[in-house]
């Protein structure tokens, strides 16, 4: 009888490791990784920040999933939170009115697109496939 491979997922940086989710799914840790949300924000087509089992973000990822984007989707532990929003409230600094970042937050080519609201509303409106084109996300 076959015996089958044993599947290693490799850690991105400040992520923990001790996890067993699927590939796409991994969650943010608490060793001060200022720079490294900066680095996985900007090295991903379109990723998926959100609280620890938070629905909104299956919603979200099931909705790319559907479309053909394969999203990273990186969940945030509680006590983690306020530091990591404060981080993406940097990075984000000087668009779209400044907004706050709120969970789940949505970043198409490496840049803030929105939640689950601004998502749904351009995918309603026939405007996120060339969005998700134009990031790289779809080749169609």
């Amino acid at each position: 009888m076959q015996q089958a491979i044993p599947y290693k997922s490799w850690p991105l940086p400040c992520i923990d490791a001790t996890s067993h989710r699927a590939s796409s799914t991994t969650t943010l840790g608490h060793n001060g990784c200022g720079k490294d949300v900066l680095n996985i924000v900007s090295e991903n087509a379109v990723i998926v920040l959100a609280r620890k089992g938070c629905c909104m973000s299956h919603v979200v990822r099931r909705l790319l999933l559907t479309l053909g984007v394969n999203p990273a989707v990186h969940e945030i532990d509680e006590e983690d939170e306020a530091g990591v929003l404060n981080e993406l409230g940097t990075i984000c600094k000087g668009t779209e009115n400044n907004k706050m970042v709120q969970l789940p937050a949505v970043f198409i080519g490496g840049r803030l697109f929105g939640g689950l609201d601004k998502v749904m509303a351009t995918h309603i409106s026939g405007d996120l496939i060339p969005v998700l084109k134009d990031a790289g996300a779809l080749w169609l």
